[in-house]
């Protein structure tokens, strides 16, 4: 469809990595058929709001940003997309939005707007996928590589609103991160809801390791970095074939949630404390400088002291380089929110503050492991003000750059050496507590 009209269009997004993705395939889409994108806190004709469910709070800020588009203009197209509307349908029962478009269905946006504005049938014969060509990240981009879960942890909606599984082609993958590398980006970060499963559905015999080497060999390409991973993910035959990709971070988000076995039982988590302790030690033996990140609920039902207790102590010997604590959110449709054994709020808290106390702890102790060191720093972003740089390790420890001579440019890897860091107050997360910068200077100028 070619608008000759120029609409506005504003698109605010919430939730993962793989909605920026599917956010920024969107943008594309709508540029391209000739709308002009503007800021989501302007009037627009169109608004467009790419809705999270993850947990309550991610649910009541999507509802409140597709009130926020109303009020801005009560003329507007309103357009909610993604998980919200795949769980509940209220927001188009109750004229709350204009349109709703499912996950499944976030590339055929163009037909939805045409057939609503022209007030004709809906055609999705022709469905239509999303591509990006370009990212909102200054030298890494997101590909999204697959979609789709069936773990049903007891906690969790995102299979049900995401539905089965659906991994892209390794060839399919590998042409679109070749396009990012030519516009740009250096390092390609692989994400889907459930990034473990990668190629499970496709009857063929590739899994995640082999689309790591298959994005290895794009030469543009300096980093291939990965979302998060089950734990079961980490064996020796998969460590054996991905250590042959020279331009995989050493940085491994694995999935936590609860060091007590009870607890990750009662989740429907597929692994135990001591299995993830063995892919901990793995990746450690492997990578001498590895950063391994993590999600950590406290408070989930029926979790009892003692419990919780197990849980912190296992973190602690963990040793996580950065952890994102949070307090369990019960989430309607979920077998975890039926149960009669919910925790107080305030001892979630309580809970919660312990936690970030000893997450904060290990974080601490790793950035100090990491002063004195060489490393590798790709810029990312100046300081107009100072002329410093930021940028991120391979190991995905952020570091503010100062004390160089010459000229530097995003994208540009330099060597630097660690000579302490900062913590500064955060506010990305719900719990996130402090995030810490190191500082470093360069040393070959």
């Amino acid at each position: 469809m070619k608008n000759q009209k120029k609409q506005t269009v504003a698109i605010c997004n919430m939730g993962c990595k793989v909605n920026s993705y599917e956010a920024q395939g969107m943008t594309e889409l709508l540029t391209g058929a000739g709308y002009q994108i503007v800021d989501f806190h302007e009037s627009a004709d169109i608004y467009v709001v790419n809705t999270c469910t993850v947990t309550q709070i991610a649910a009541k800020k999507s509802r409140q940003m597709i009130h926020q588009a109303k009020k801005r203009n009560s003329n507007a197209l309103v357009i909610a997309a993604g998980c919200y509307v795949d769980r509940d349908d209220s927001l188009l029962r109750e004229g709350i939005i204009d349109i709703a478009v499912p996950n499944q269905n976030k590339g055929d946006l163009l037909a939805y707007i045409e057939a609503f504005q022209k007030n004709i049938p809906l055609d999705l014969t022709e469905k239509q996928s999303l591509w990006i060509t370009e990212n909102e990240g200054k030298t890494r981009a997101f590909l999204k590589v697959q979609d789709g879960c069936r773990q049903f942890c007891t906690y969790c909606i995102i299979p049900f609103v995401r539905g089965p599984l659906q991994s892209r082609s390794i060839a399919e993958c590998k042409e679109e991160a070749s396009g990012l590398a030519q516009r740009g980006y250096h390092e390609i970060v692989l994400t889907g809801i459930h990034l473990s499963s990668y190629g499970q559905d496709t009857g063929q015999s590739y899994d995640l390791a082999d689309l790591i080497l298959a994005i290895n060999e794009i030469p543009q390409i300096r980093r291939i970095r990965l979302g998060s991973l089950e734990p079961r993910m980490i064996t020796e035959m998969f460590i054996d074939k991905v250590k042959k990709a020279a331009k995989l971070c050493p940085h491994f988000h694995l999935s936590l949630q609860s060091g007590c076995d009870a607890t990750l039982r009662a989740m429907n988590r597929k692994y135990s404390a001591a299995e993830y302790r063995e892919a901990v030690h793995l990746l450690r033996s492997t990578y001498p400088e590895v950063a391994i990140t993590t999600d950590i609920i406290v408070g989930f039902p029926g979790e009892t002291q003692e419990e919780h207790a197990a849980s912190v102590a296992f973190v602690r010997e963990m040793g996580f380089a950065e952890a994102h604590v949070f307090r369990y959110s019960q989430m309607e449709g979920t077998a975890a929110a039926r149960r009669e054994d919910q925790i107080a709020p305030e001892i979630k808290k309580i809970r919660s503050d312990e936690m970030l106390q000893t997450t904060a702890e290990s974080s601490r102790i790793f950035m100090e492991h990491m002063q004195g060191k060489h490393t590798m720093v790709l810029l990312e972003e100046e300081n107009p003000k100072t002329g410093n740089w930021t940028g991120y390790t391979s190991n995905y420890m952020k570091v503010a750059v100062c004390g160089f001579k010459k000229k530097l440019q995003r994208g540009e890897e330099i060597e630097v050496l660690i000579q302490g860091y900062e913590a500064m107050h955060s506010t990305n997360h719900e719990a996130a507590g402090l995030e810490k910068i190191l500082k470093g200077v360069p040393i070959d100028e």
